[in-house]
């Protein structure tokens, strides 16, 4: 069989933008339902926080009437008592969704976390109404404090490390990601040349931003090893040891695999940077981190070494608000090597920030990313805004008061769970019982799956035969079923990344099914040539 010269021009774009083009061929007929289960976009929100804002919001109005009413405008609120009036407007409207969580929110963050509860209220009613800039610029004061309070429990499973982390709140993971990116080239930290290790199968955009010419990175696989559960080998890790190499990019639980680094990896990744690679940055992306029990970052383990991205989108199905942070230890790394750097670097970053201080070559790592957010002359308004920062404090007390039951991570935990034993029932393949399986997403080896079911020879032409992108290109075609080619996420070739998160159970029972025909369609074509 020919290859498809229509699907070789494909393969170079990434794989959310060939989606793009198999949505449009599973679209044309339009008489069949079209099932995406591409795009990793959960189908569920969070309720509880979310009632919570939008009381607030009335809450907050009453507030400013408070200060002005004229026609069309009220005044600024003033903190002043507003605790108290929070506890009675909750009371008054104890029957209205929302009313009780603020009320227990606002007992939490004074009786267990100490915060003024005057000052907790004002700043939430000014952030929510969006009359101010962000001040300070990388979190507000007080969300700081509860972002952080939830990065240690989620992120670093209640055992936080020693030493405060600082938090730096983004307009959603990948704008995290884009900062830290920058902000180590101008800091000198990554320069054109540098070898970085990718742990990979990877998020494209970790495959596609280094190699552009704004970095001109060279990358070194850290491969995730299928046949060990997607997990990191001994010969894997020791690449590391590498001193050429600056920085270790990872996924952690992994995407597409969505399995999480086992506690032993963590531990022996630890030891390697505290006792032979001291200066290697670690870069943990662990958004899905929400969805394994028991989890642990590399920045509860190696805190010094670690930038963490962490977003709030999967697990609260806010992917539209945008809510992400960077945490940076207070005692890092990076600080030391960017006050170590040769005097001519130091002189150029002296001149590049000092309009916003007046001692530039003291500013840490996390504010020099603030300050290069808004190209430093614009650093005075940088920031979150407000709006955003009152959701993602929310968001963060719903888990935090929720410690006990766990209610809500079980319920998403299950949502997933159930959806990919239906997968796999469909496909006629077992499940994985893996206690670092997130199961957000799942990667179907189709070569595996080929020789599995219909020998070596059926695999061997399939491979040679096909363009690798041809799998999902006839899923979407013929079987109007769109998934990620997951060779653009550096995972096997001709395999498939299923989000488990965007469709209901049925749908996935149709998933499942359709892989199997379409893979019988194959061996049908295969059989007709012998």
């Amino acid at each position: 069989m020919k290859r498809s010269a229509d699907e070789k021009s494909y393969e170079k774009l990434s794989p959310f933008e060939l989606k793009d083009k198999l949505i449009a061929m599973a679209e044309k007929k339009s008489e069949r339902l079209m099932l995406n289960a591409g795009r990793g976009n959960p189908n569920w929100v969070a309720t509880v926080s979310r009632h919570a804002f939008f009381l607030l919001g009335n809450f907050a109005m009453e507030e400013a009437y408070r200060v002005m009413s004229r026609p069309g405008l009220a005044g600024a609120p003033v903190p002043a008592g507003s605790a108290d009036r929070l506890r009675q407007f909750c009371l008054i409207h104890s029957e209205t969704r929302g009313a009780q969580f603020l009320s227990d929110a606002l007992n939490h963050v004074t009786d267990e976390m100490g915060l003024n509860d005057d000052e907790f209220v004002g700043e939430m009613v000014d952030a929510i109404l969006g009359d101010h800039y962000p001040t300070p610029d990388r979190a507000l004061v007080n969300a700081e404090k509860i972002v952080r309070a939830y990065l240690n429990v989620v992120m670093c499973d209640s055992r936080p490390p020693d030493g405060t982390m600082d938090i730096f709140l983004t307009e959603g993971g990948t704008a995290a990601m884009t900062y830290i990116f920058n902000t180590l080239r101008e800091n000198h930290l990554l320069k054109k040349g540098d070898k970085i290790a990718l742990g990979t199968p990877i998020f494209t955009p970790y495959l596609e931003i280094p190699v552009l010419n704004d970095y001109e990175l060279v990358i070194v696989d850290v491969q995730q090893n299928e046949e060990k559960d997607w997990q990191y080998t001994d010969d894997e890790i020791a690449k590391l040891a590498d001193p050429d190499i600056k920085a270790f990019f990872l996924v952690n639980p992994s995407n597409p695999s969505s399995v999480s680094i086992a506690e032993d990896s963590l531990q022996k990744i630890a030891d390697l940077v505290q006792n032979k690679r001291k200066d290697l940055i670690l870069l943990t992306d662990d958004v899905y981190g929400t969805f394994v029990n028991g989890f642990r970052s590399l920045a509860a383990i190696a805190p010094e070494n670690t930038i963490l991205v962490y977003s709030y989108s999967k697990y609260f199905g806010a992917t539209g608000w945008r809510l992400g942070a960077i945490g940076i230890n207070r005692s890092n790394v990076m600080d030391k090597m960017i006050s170590a750097l040769p005097d001519d670097k130091k002189k150029e970053l002296h001149e590049r920030y000092v309009t916003i201080s007046r001692d530039p070559d003291s500013i840490k790592l996390i504010d020099r990313l603030v300050a290069d957010s808004r190209t430093v002359a614009l650093n005075h308004t940088a920031g979150l805004s407000t709006p955003q920062q009152v959701m993602m404090v929310l968001f963060s007390l719903q888990e935090l008061l929720d410690l006990e039951s766990r209610l809500y991570r079980k319920e998403v935990q299950e949502v997933v769970k159930e959806r990919y034993n239906i997968l796999y029932s469909a496909l006629g393949e077992p499940t994985v019982k893996l206690a670092c399986y997130a199961r957000y997403y799942t990667t179907i080896d189709i070569h595996k799956l080929a020789l599995k079911r219909h020998g070596a020879e059926f695999a061997k032409w399939l491979k040679s035969s096909h363009e690798p992108i041809d799998f999902v290109w006839r899923l979407a075609k013929e079987k109007d079923v769109v998934l990620m080619d997951g060779g653009g996420f550096a995972a096997p070739e001709m395999s498939v990344r299923v989000s488990l998160a965007n469709l209901n159970k049925a749908d996935y029972d149709k998933i499942g099914h359709a892989i199997s025909d379409l893979l019988k369609d194959y061996v049908n074509e295969w059989e007709a040539g012998k």
